[in-house]
């Protein structure tokens, strides 16, 4: 990025991922791909799969609510479990099975993808009724994302 960015909340541009709304508060282009940055207003409904990334490292900021992660392992149960409140910042390293839940009823959150070019993914997804991610397998294996496990339960 050759200048500063501030970008308060409700400036970035929003886009439909499965039934929610996103922001996008960094673009892959507008950091020249090195990160991209979604703002999440999560339900509980919507937490991924447990998952893996081999391109790119992933962390997150509570901003609100309180999130559970499972990481390390390829089985929900087999997984460490930590909780976050607001202020925490997580950091999944690629190669780390993932995912992550609010214990709210919604918690908001920064998604924070080192490179950036993961965006691509949650943009071509745009509107469904729920998430449907096992339909997207083969579009997730092109970012170098594998699915591992099911979601947590909502």
């Amino acid at each position: 990025m050759s200048i500063a960015l501030v970008r308060n909340p409700g400036e970035g541009t929003v886009y439909r991922y499965y039934d929610s709304v996103q922001e996008q508060v960094v673009s892959n282009t507008e950091a020249q791909g090195v990160v991209t940055v979604a703002r999440l207003s999560m339900r509980r409904s919507d937490a991924p799969p447990l998952h893996v990334h081999s391109r790119e490292d992933e962390s997150w900021v509570v901003l609100a609510g309180h999130v559970r992660f499972w990481v390390g392992s390829a089985s929900l149960d087999a997984c460490e479990v930590h909780d976050a409140e607001p202020g925490a910042y997580v950091f999944g390293p690629r190669s780390v099975p993932h995912t992550f839940q609010p214990l709210t009823t919604t918690a908001d959150v920064l998604v924070i993808n080192n490179p950036g070019a993961v965006e691509g993914y949650f943009r071509s997804v745009g509107h469904a009724d729920a998430r449907h991610d096992t339909d997207h397998a083969d579009r997730l294996a092109q970012y170098g994302i594998a699915l591992l496990d099911g979601p947590p339960h909502a």
